[in-house]
C-alpha cells in the first residue's frame, strides 16, 4: 500500500469513526472531521505520499499515562458536552504520543468555541505537554486568554502554575498559584490543595537555592 493510499484509508476510517460517534454533537463533529482533512492536507504538503510504506519508530517521549493535568482537571473544569469531549479527545492523542496532534485539536477547539476557558487551559496544556514540559509563549497566551475570559475561574491559574511548576519554574508558580490564594474567598474548596501546591512549589524553590 502506498503513502497515499494508507492515508486516504486512515482518513476514511477515522472520518467514519468520528462521524459515528459524534454526530449527535453537530459543531464538534464537523469541527473534528476539519482537523482530520488538515492532517491530511499537511501530509499531502510535507510528506512523501509516493513513497511505500515504512514503520514508523514510536516517539521515545511518548506519553503513555495520563498527565497530572489530565488526572486533577476534573476538579475544576468542565468534563460534559463538547468541552469534556475536546479535553478527553486530547488526552487520548496525548497518551499515544500524539502530541502534535493533541495540540491541533485544542486549537481547532478554540476556535470552534472561543469563549470557553477550559479550553484555554487545555490548548496551554497541550502546547506545554508537546513542547515536553516548556512553557513556551504561546502556552502563556492560551492560559493568559482563558484568565482573560474568566478571571474568577480558579482553573486557568492553578493550572498554569502547575505548568510552571513542571517546567522547573517554582518562582513563577508560586507568584501565580499566591495570587490566586489572595483573591479567593476563605472557605473556596480548592483552597486545600492550591496551599499543597504552594508547599510543593516553595519545596522547589528551597533545594534550587
Amino acid at each position: 500500500m502506498t503513502g497515499w493510499a494508507g492515508a486516504l484509508a486512515l482518513g476514511l476510517i477515522a472520518g467514519a469513526g468520528l462521524w459515528w460517534w459524534l454526530r449527535p454533537r453537530g459543531i464538534l463533529a464537523l469541527a473534528l472531521a476539519g482537523a482530520l482533512l488538515t492532517g491530511l492536507a499537511g501530509y499531502a504538503v510535507q510528506g512523501s505520499p509516493g513513497l511505500p510504506d515504512k514503520a514508523t519508530p514510536p516517539r521515545a517521549e511518548a506519553y503513555r499515562a495520563d498527565t497530572e493535568f489530565a488526572e486533577e482537571r476534573g476538579k475544576l473544569l468542565e468534563d460534559l458536552g463538547n468541552v469534556g469531549a475536546w479535553l478527553n479527545f486530547a488526552d487520548a492523542l496525548q497518551r499515544a504520543g500524539l502530541t502534535e496532534y493533541s495540540v491541533e485539536a485544542m486549537t481547532v477547539a478554540t476556535r470552534a468555541f472561543p469563549d470557553s476557558p477550559d479550553l484555554w487551559v487545555g490548548l496551554g496544556n497541550a502546547l506545554v505537554v508537546h513542547g515536553e514540559g516548556m512553557v513556551s509563549p504561546a502556552a502563556e497566551l492560551a492560559f493568559n486568554r482563558a484568565q482573560q475570559i474568566a478571571p474568577d475561574h480558579p482553573g486557568p491559574p492553578y493550572f498554569f502554575g502547575l505548568a510552571w511548576l513542571q517546567a522547573g519554574k517554582p518562582d513563577q508558580a508560586i507568584a501565580v498559584w499566591q495570587d490566586l490564594r489572595d483573591r479567593s474567598p476563605p472557605d473556596a474548596p480548592w483552597l486545600p490543595e492550591l496551599d499543597r501546591r504552594l508547599a510543593d512549589a516553595r519545596a522547589m524553590q528551597a533545594a534550587m537555592q
